[in-house]
């Protein structure tokens, strides 16, 4: 079996870290040519919560060669219909595109090679690239989980190999309801990842600071609003039922949501979204793929979602360079 990550940045270079350190085979492939050269000389190196380097297989796209049976995919969802136009003539015949991104993009992909070859896979962790071939972990180390799983009834054939290459890192849940695993890293990316971007500051800081504390449970309600009206069941994180402890219809449920969201989030206070990454970097964003998800079906099943709307809007008001990231931003949000 020959497996690669295909947009092996932060996340990715991490995950074929502990792959290859535990005794799997992966390649890593990345456009990045000062990253791959890097990885090439001297190895992976991973900081933060954890500490080690590790050598690793790592090529830029144009020195792919041959077929894979799992093709891991990191890249960023508005280059899905590029990229996964190129990868699939380096996917073996019954070879499956495992997509580790945010929002639901088994869509797109299964549209393009075919449903049945694509697998969903939501991480629980995050992490930042500090420079060429050196990523930081910016999550516990007892948070590395994966839950795995397919918009299909029956799933691909591969999905036991790719489960065994995932357990290299952490726990991995074949989850039957994968719609609703897709859905409860939604809500804590719309929440988090959302005002990381638009405040400039890592998940812990947005939970901490009581205005933007705010500003969170609201796009966690509408997340779980827009749900309960589409039928669709959140699936617990971390085995917490985030909708039993964040879910309100009273003054009293309101005030424990609102206290315990900095505890719900603390393992990983020190995550900067990849989104507010893009912005420092000058590039665009996911905002499309994560808030406006929530924004677009909450319009299909009647749902208002100002918070989510309004987030996109600052998003993009930053990529346009009209606005920074910024606490400030927080005078935009309906109070």
């Amino acid at each position: 079996m020959r497996a690669a990550i295909y947009g092996a940045g932060s996340l990715g270079t991490i995950l074929g870290a502990y792959i290859s350190k535990n005794g799997g085979k992966i390649e890593l492939i990345n456009r990045n040519k000062a990253h791959i050269e890097a990885l090439q000389k001297k190895g992976a190196t991973i900081t933060g919560t954890v500490n080690f380097s590790q050598p690793v297989k790592a090529y830029t796209p144009a020195e792919m060669s041959g077929t894979y049976d799992i093709i891991f995919l990191m890249t960023k969802q508005q280059q899905n219909s590029e990229v996964v136009n190129y990868i699939k003539d380096f996917l073996a015949p019954d070879g499956v595109i495992v997509t580790l991104q945010n929002g639901i993009p088994e869509i797109e992909i299964g549209g393009i090679v075919g449903e049945n070859r694509v697998l969903g896979c939501t991480v629980a962790w995050g992490a930042t690239m500090k420079e060429p071939g050196v990523c930081e972990l910016t999550s516990a180390p007892d948070s590395l989980t994966f839950s795995l799983g397919s918009l299909q009834p029956q799933p691909n054939a591969h999905i036991n190999e790719v489960k065994s290459l995932l357990e290299l890192m952490g726990p991995v849940e074949i989850d039957k309801n994968f719609i609703g695993s897709r859905w409860s890293k939604l809500l804590i990316n719309s929440a988090f990842s959302g005002m990381s971007a638009v405040l400039g500051s890592t998940f812990g800081e947005a939970a901490g600071n009581k205005a933007s504390r705010r500003i969170v449970q609201a796009l966690i309600k509408e997340c779980i609003d827009v749900c309960a009206a589409g039928n669709i069941r959140i699936e617990p994180v971390q085995g917490k039922d985030i909708v039993k402890l964040l879910d309100y219809k009273n003054r009293i449920k309101k005030a424990f949501s609102f206290f315990i969201i900095p505890i719900a989030i603390r393992k990983h206070a020190l995550l900067k979204a990849s989104m507010l990454q893009d912005l420092e970097k000058g590039k665009k964003t996911e905002v499309d793929a994560i808030n406006g998800v929530v924004s677009t079906y909450g319009r299909k099943v009647g749902v208002p979602t100002p918070a989510n709307d309004t987030v996109v809007d600052i998003i993009h008001r930053i990529e346009n360079g009209e606005l920074i990231p910024s606490f400030e931003n927080l005078k935009f949000f309906a109070q």
